[in-house]
């Protein structure tokens, strides 16, 4: 028996360390994904949707929770299997309003490819996984397969959903691509030269010879360190002989590396058309709601950095975020407010018909009541939030460089936890509006005092709230 109508289904398809504009209908100059930009084009995009950890732990763990970092604990990369199980999880919320739910993918949270709670079909594979011939946890059950992961990954979310059902459906398909192939110790430690990116073999040569290019903001160490002292250290040790290592194994920093990235896309793209094709061939497309964002930024060199995703600069927290379910969302639309990662739990939850049965810190992203379509304004949306980075030995180069930060829709204020200790030497004001490309630190402009007194207050309110005080 096939479900028709009643309360929505949905589909979160997160990419891992994907950029804001590295899909064609964000900006990408040469990748396409025809099946991605039906998302935007069907439904809404926004462009202004961030992260409030850009790293891959800390920031799954509060989209499936609602949560800050600093709440729900999942604070860096290194293992910690035991508290992702008892993580407040909004699947385990909807399984108690009546929904058949599954993970299909990275986990990341800990090392462990264990199932977790909440969950009726799981599908992982420990820690990052492997590109080829993966290891997969299939609820309890570990097999080594051949063949490419983001194939198998496709083909399980699709058989999932093709499934006979009464019950409405949730899935969360969570990609490997595009991050590399890499060793992670238990330390958190990452090595690249075990593998690199690797797209499927029928997309190895796909966009050969063509080049990205560079932001504005795309300098030179030397030149960043003027207006950002905070990483005169960082970026010292990172011309070590154990860093340019790491560095070369993913070629970071050069066109090969983001045409690598691209063409790892193409196994994505072909998957969302096979998930399109299977919800149309079951009636349920305009009863789902499909959700398409990354797990946090990269850098392309702006700001001197890269590969990193983990600092609060527009190109690491900013992410692609395309929505698309017709009774909700026009089809076209584009969206600039404000909206965050973890809106994503409290969203679902409402329109499952429910309330969030764990506390949360955020705002849920408007849907249609909220855009008036029902005679109510409903709440405003927000005008700033909460960015923070609690430092990790991924990157050894990095160590020390925790941070809370908050973005408004004009300023950006970033406070270096472990930096600043002559008052405000290391921190770091920007004028969006002026600047978008955050090229000039206004933190010691007299002129701007105010507006450093305002920022700090507000970061100090929202760093509040975020640990639930």
């Amino acid at each position: 028996m096939r479900r028709k109508g009643g309360k929505p289904n949905f589909i979160i398809i997160l990419i891992d360390d994907l950029r804001f504009d590295e899909v064609g209908i964000c900006g990408h100059p040469y990748m396409k994904t025809p099946h991605i930009d039906r998302i935007g084009r069907e439904g809404t995009r926004f462009v202004n949707a961030f992260h409030t950890t850009p790293l891959c732990s800390p920031n799954r763990a509060s989209i499936v929770t609602g949560q800050y970092a600093s709440r729900h604990g999942i604070i860096d990369n290194v293992a910690r299997d035991a508290h992702s199980h008892r993580l407040p999880n909004y699947h385990a919320t909807l399984q108690e309003l009546g929904y058949e739910t599954a993970h299909i993918g990275k986990w990341h949270m800990g090392n462990s490819a264990d199932p977790r709670p909440g969950y009726d079909t799981w599908v992982s594979f420990p820690g990052h996984g492997a590109i080829l011939d993966p290891v997969l946890n299939e609820n309890g059950q570990e097999t080594k397969y051949r063949g490419y992961i983001t194939d198998l990954l496709n083909e399980r979310a699709v058989a999932f959903l093709r499934r006979p059902r009464a019950r409405p459906f949730a899935l969360f398909l969570a990609h490997k691509a595009v991050h590399p192939d890499a060793y992670q110790a238990a330390d958190g430690t990452i090595d690249f030269s075990r593998g690199g990116y690797l797209p499927a073999g029928r997309h190895r040569d796909l966009y050969k010879g063509e080049r990205f290019p560079r932001r504005r903001n795309a300098r030179p160490p030397e030149e960043v360190v003027r207006a950002k002292p905070a990483f005169r250290e960082a970026f010292e040790l990172k011309r070590s002989e154990k860093a340019r290592a790491l560095l070369d194994g993913i070629q970071a920093g050069t066109d090969e590396e983001i045409r690598l990235r691209a063409a790892m896309m193409a196994s994505v793209d072909e998957g969302v058309g096979d998930i399109f094709a299977a919800l149309e061939d079951t009636g349920q497309l305009d009863n789902t709601m499909i959700l398409f964002l990354g797990d946090n930024g990269y850098f392309f060199g702006e700001h001197g950095l890269g590969p990193e995703r983990r600092f609060a600069y527009e190109e690491g927290i900013r992410s692609p975020f395309l929505v698309r379910y017709p009774p909700l969302f026009d089809a076209g639309q584009l969206r600039s407010e404000l909206v965050l990662a973890l809106d994503i739990a409290p969203t679902v939850v409402d329109l499952a018909g429910g309330a969030a049965r764990h506390r949360l810190t955020c705002r849920a992203v408007p849907c249609a009541i909220w855009f008036g379509r029902r005679g109510d304004a409903g709440p405003a949306w927000r005008d700033a939030f909460l960015c923070e980075y609690f430092s990790d030995n991924a990157m050894p180069w990095l160590i020390g460089m925790s941070y809370k930060a908050v973005r408004t829709r004009r300023y950006k204020y970033i406070h270096w936890t472990q930096r600043s200790l002559d008052g405000l030497a290391c921190d770091e004001l920007y004028d969006l509006g002026a600047d978008p490309y955050e090229m000039t630190n206004l933190i010691g402009h007299r002129a701007h005092a105010p507006t450093v007194i305002r920022m700090r207050r507000l970061l100090g309110r929202l760093v509040a709230q975020a640990v639930g005080l």
